[in-house]
């Protein structure tokens, strides 16, 4: 249980509504900032306005999947109101604190590293990220099937990138019947997508492999969908983007040629929030949990 344990949540999406429920399910002392405009009722948490005290006595600090953009500002569906990050704020929790959040920008990891507080990223475990996958791939097929005129089966389908996303996605589009291509960077990923029965290629070779993909689904995060790979498609070809902002598509010259090319990072709060909220929820409490074991909660 988390008696005892003070949490304030920083606005969010609708998957800070399946944190909130297992949060008080165990029992935390919850306080919400930036959930003013939220008509459902959350029995076991208590609203509060965005300011300095709020950090006072808080054990952990947990944020948005995107913590705060590069100006410390946090996301908040619910909320009209501007929450700011700053490091007035960071410096007010007590050293045993905790920030937790989906995945940080350089803005709060420098914020928590100068304060000493310890920031932990949910989306950079394995295990959250797998979980993930799942409602990933579910939504790149469902963008897949919205815009195209061709049914997945009997495809021709490239997937950019064997970690963790993109084999649940290599996958489900075999398991749909595509004609799954892989391209990867190391020859363990090259034998591991032989196994599975894609069709392996390495990326530097990726030229030779854009003439006739009906889909390709990147999910490598530096730029490889170049120009010259664009140049080469063929204009009935759909790039979906699922690496984290900005992607790894020229997307400027992939419109200039007519190529229908979509950024789409962040799609299991889009497609599944309450499948996404419960992977996040049971990662933080079972976190929350270890570290109240390891302090033998003497703080």
């Amino acid at each position: 249980m988390l008696t005892g344990t003070q949490v304030v949540l920083l606005g969010g999406d609708a998957r800070a509504l399946e944190v909130i429920h297992k949060l008080t399910e165990l029992d935390a002392a919850v306080t919400l900032s930036g959930f003013d405009g939220l008509h459902t009722q959350l029995d076991g948490a208590v609203h509060a306005a965005f300011d300095e005290s709020l950090f006072d006595n808080a054990d952990a600090i947990v944020l948005p999947a995107v913590g705060t953009d590069d100006d410390g500002r946090i996301a908040a569906v619910f909320s009209n109101d501007e929450l700011r990050l700053q490091e007035s704020h960071i410096a007010r929790l007590s050293k045993h604190s905790t920030v937790y959040t989906g995945m940080a920008k350089p803005y709060l990891r420098k914020l928590c590293q100068d304060q000493g507080i310890r920031l932990v990223e949910l989306l950079e475990r394995d295990d959250v990220a797998i979980y993930n996958s799942i409602p990933t791939a579910e939504g790149a097929v469902m963008m897949a099937i919205q815009h195209t005129d061709i049914t997945l089966h009997s495809s021709r389908c490239l997937v950019l990138g064997l970690g963790r996303t993109g084999f649940t996605l290599a996958r489900t589009l075999q398991g749909l019947g595509a004609k799954v291509k892989a391209g990867v960077h190391t020859e363990a990923d090259f034998a591991r997508a032989h196994e599975m029965g894609f069709s392996p290629f390495y990326t530097t070779d990726l030229l030779s492999h854009m003439s006739d993909p009906d889909l390709i689904f990147n999910t490598i995060p530096t730029m490889i969908v170049t120009a010259q790979m664009i140049a080469n498609l063929p204009s009935r070809a759909v790039i979906i983007d699922l690496a984290s902002k900005p992607g790894g598509t020229d997307f400027r010259f992939a419109e200039k040629r007519g190529i229908k090319a979509m950024l789409a990072p962040g799609l299991p709060g889009i497609v599944a929030p309450r499948t996404a909220g419960r992977i996040m929820a049971d990662c933080l409490t079972r976190l929350m949990l270890e570290d109240i074991q390891l302090r033998g909660d003497g703080r």
